[in-house]
């Protein structure tokens, strides 16, 4: 298997715990496997890396090993810890893929996270793969990207450990924060003053129990050449001590190089006129042809087939980041004084599980599926009126954006990615692609939702918010461009620290 297709362009290398198709957890899953595809499609060389997990199922990703025998310190000097490198390409895309093999760390792993050593897991990826690059000779990036808290140490170890390492020190990197919440392997919000981790202190080795009390997301930020986020609001939000998880004067402090670019969404997999799990193919122009898999949703979930009632959704991890506690105190509200059905898709917190389960026993106009599925968002989004997307914070979201491409409207509150790719109809200017509320309170949830319901009432003005939502451009061409950018900042910044 050949790694030697070079496109002309900046050498880019993606490293992050998930990566589309191998391994999918979230949306950054999503991200690592849409952004470098569109980035080679622009004529630039992307390239991605993550753990080998057991879970990657290698009869369909066969894979042949480039490099062995790397060798990490663990702490123990007569124990070091030995990785592999393999490779493969993602068929379709033409994306060269690697994987940092080792046994005890990732090979008896079939989760990404989850376990009680994962930040000695993600160090032990961070330092593997620095390793490879610095070892590699066919091909060495000009910029590294290290995402969330499990990448963050590999900012920290480029610009210090590795600072003066004749091919490390050449490599620009950017840190991106998709969730800032999550900051390492404990709770932010309940440290205590001796085991706060300023960001500065020498990353412990490997088995050090101290690994356990280091922010991870702390040192991404603090030694990246550029930080970004995955929307340009959320970067906003997260300077201010309301949104900022405590890391707000940080960022505050490195303003200058914060940004934050609003991810894209797949247009292949999320087009309703050749996805294999939409029943009747439709596009903006044949919208009329969407009223029929309506129909089918109705029928998939038992629901009353009642083509002028209108199906409200929610296609979601049901947890609080989510907003679901504006659902929860309105719903019965709802349902009881308005002609609406709902239709609950995903899992998470038991307490919302609960309560959506006896939620449809006391409806007939309620279904749900209260565990994960791939299949069923396309045949929600192809069917439903109204995708509730309420969220506490949200650094981006592509629930609303994957909805949209399929006319169905959503309702959001006015945060993150949702303010950046929702715009409030408006029936005076006659304008809008879904329905946005401000304030976190039940209140302004009802008189949106509301809003929204007394709109569906008004076919012609319902189906022009639908034409808006479906041609609105969430491609990743676009937001490639604008990482492309921010690369050029990134490698300008580390080439002037290096001449300093």
């Amino acid at each position: 298997m050949k790694l030697s297709l070079k496109p002309k362009g900046i050498k880019i290398l993606f490293l992050a715990c998930e990566a589309a198709p191998f391994i999918k957890i979230g949306g950054l899953g999503e991200v690592m496997s849409s952004l470098p595809k569109a980035l080679r499609e622009l004529g630039h060389d992307a390239r991605v890396m993550i753990p080998n997990y057991s879970s990657i199922q290698k009869e369909k990703f066969p894979m042949e090993t480039i490099m062995e025998g790397i060798s990490i310190p663990s702490g123990r000097e007569e124990h070091p810890i030995t990785c592999n490198v393999k490779s493969t390409f993602v068929e379709g895309s033409n994306t060269p893929s690697y994987f940092l093999e080792n046994m005890e760390y990732f090979e008896q792993r079939g989760n990404v996270y989850g376990y009680d050593d994962d930040a000695a897991r993600f160090a032990v990826f961070s330092r593997g793969a620095l390793e490879f690059v610095r070892q590699n000779k066919e091909w060495v990036p000009d910029i590294i990207v290290a995402s969330d808290w499990q990448g963050g140490l590999i900012p920290n170890l480029m610009k210090t450990e590795y600072a003066n390492d004749p091919v490390i020190s050449k490599i620009a990197v950017v840190f991106c924060i998709h969730n800032l919440h999550f900051q390492g392997m404990f709770d932010h919000n309940f440290i205590n003053e001796l085991d706060y981790d300023d960001g500065r202190s020498t990353i412990p080795t490997i088995d050090d129990p101290r690994m356990l009390k280091i922010n991870f997301m702390r040192r991404g930020i603090l030694f990246a050449d550029v930080v970004n986020t995955v929307s340009p609001s959320y970067a906003q939000e997260i300077t201010t001590s309301e949104s900022g998880e405590l890391l707000d004067q940080l960022l505050s402090e490195r303003r200058s190089r914060l940004s934050g670019i609003l991810n894209g969404i797949n247009y292949v997999s999320n087009d309703p006129s050749s996805n294999p799990y939409v029943e009747y193919a439709y596009s903006v122009k044949s919208i009329k042809e969407r009223q029929k898999n309506k129909e089918v949703l109705q029928q998939k979930f038992n629901l009353e087939k009642e083509p002028n009632t209108p199906v409200v959704a929610i296609v979601s991890r049901l947890t609080e980041q989510k907003g679901l506690d504006l659902i929860t105190e309105t719903i019965g509200p709802l349902l009881d004084n308005f002609k609406l059905q709902l239709i609950v898709l995903g899992s998470g917190d038991s307490r919302y599980l609960g309560f959506f389960g006896e939620l449809e026993k006391k409806y007939p106009q309620v279904a749900t599926h209260l565990s994960f599925d791939n299949t069923l968002p396309h045949v929600i989004y192809a069917g439903a009126d109204i995708i509730l997307v309420p969220s506490r914070f949200e650094p981006c979201g592509l629930t609303q954006m994957e909805a949209m491409r399929y006319g169905a409207l959503p309702l959001v509150r006015k945060t993150g990615g949702l303010a950046d790719s929702v715009i409030d109809y408006n029936r005076a200017t006659n304008t809008g692609t879904g329905f946005v509320f401000q304030n976190y309170d039940k209140y302004a949830f009802f008189g949106a939702f509301v809003r929204a319901l007394e709109t569906y009432k008004h076919p012609s003005e319902w189906l022009a918010i639908q034409k808006r939502a479906m041609i609105a451009d969430f491609s990743w061409k676009k937001s490639a461009k604008d990482y492309v950018s921010l690369f050029k900042k990134a490698i300008a910044f580390n080439s002037e620290e290096n001449n300093k």
